[in-house]
């Protein structure tokens, strides 16, 4: 069975359909990519994956429970995580602190436990410290446990909240446009931090990039957004020689 499957999943404004009779299934463990044109409506997707959006049509199954009635929260506890565009990070907190908001539903001791500063408090702290710890060494972030986000370089901002979203324990990452920003020798470490995080946590991962070397060198399957509509999927092969993604979005070298 699919991970996650959206049957004829759509939404409008107005007038304008920004996505349109999107079908699409995410297999466990797989490694995909999502592409297509400014404007063709793929963070609009990842946003009624996660119910930022409500969808006007189609159904969106996940893990075998429609998420139409969930909001964003309960979606992320259910097991979809992601990132944004535009990093969104807690810029004053420390990087650790970061990390540890996302764990925050591991916590297993009561209010009353925090405001008296019970045993069960401080053992909770200590093992929800360490579990943060652990994701940041994942990405080589530890050194920069303690210092403040915000002067973290850019790309281990993008790693930190990577970092950030995997605290939830989800079983699907959505990654948009992590590559956004990089120089290549960023790029390239961001590649070999993907693999390692989906073979490492065993989770589906599905991201938005305009960076075609990263997309064709570590996605399994690869869907092209145009207009709201798929206009293609397969293998990063069959995308590169499929002559209408060349013709509205790869271009050629002719």
């Amino acid at each position: 069975m699919s991970l996650l499957k959206a049957v004829g999943l759509g939404i409008q404004f107005g007038g304008l359909k920004a996505v349109d009779e999107f079908d699409f299934e995410i297999d466990k463990n797989q490694l995909y990519g999502l592409i297509g044109p400014n404007g063709a409506g793929k963070t609009t997707v990842f946003n009624l994956l996660t119910g930022v959006y409500k969808p006007t049509s189609g159904q969106v199954i996940f893990d075998g429970k429609s998420l139409l009635k969930m909001s964003p929260t309960q979606i992320t506890q259910y097991g979809i995580a992601r990132t944004f565009q535009n990093i969104r990070l807690f810029k004053d907190m420390s990087v650790l602190d970061n990390v540890k908001v996302g764990l925050h539903h591991s916590q297993n001791y009561s209010l009353f436990s925090t405001v008296l500063r019970l045993p069960k408090y401080f053992k909770g702290e200590e093992a929800m410290e360490e579990m943060a710890l652990s994701l940041l060494r994942v990405f080589d972030l530890e050194q920069f446990a303690h210092v403040r986000a915000s002067n973290l370089p850019y790309g281990k901002q993008r790693k930190l909240e990577i970092a950030r979203a995997l605290a939830t324990s989800p079983k699907l990452l959505l990654l948009d446009e992590p590559a956004a920003g990089m120089n290549p020798t960023e790029t390239a470490e961001l590649m070999e931090t993907i693999k390692i995080v989906r073979e490492k946590f065993s989770i589906a991962i599905l991201l938005i990039e305009h960076d075609m070397k990263l997309v064709m060198g570590i996605c399994e399957k690869i869907a092209v957004l145009n207009f709201g509509t798929i206009l293609a999927f397969g293998t990063p092969e069959e995308i590169k020689n499929n002559p209408d993604v060349v013709a509205a979005y790869l271009g050629n070298d002719e």
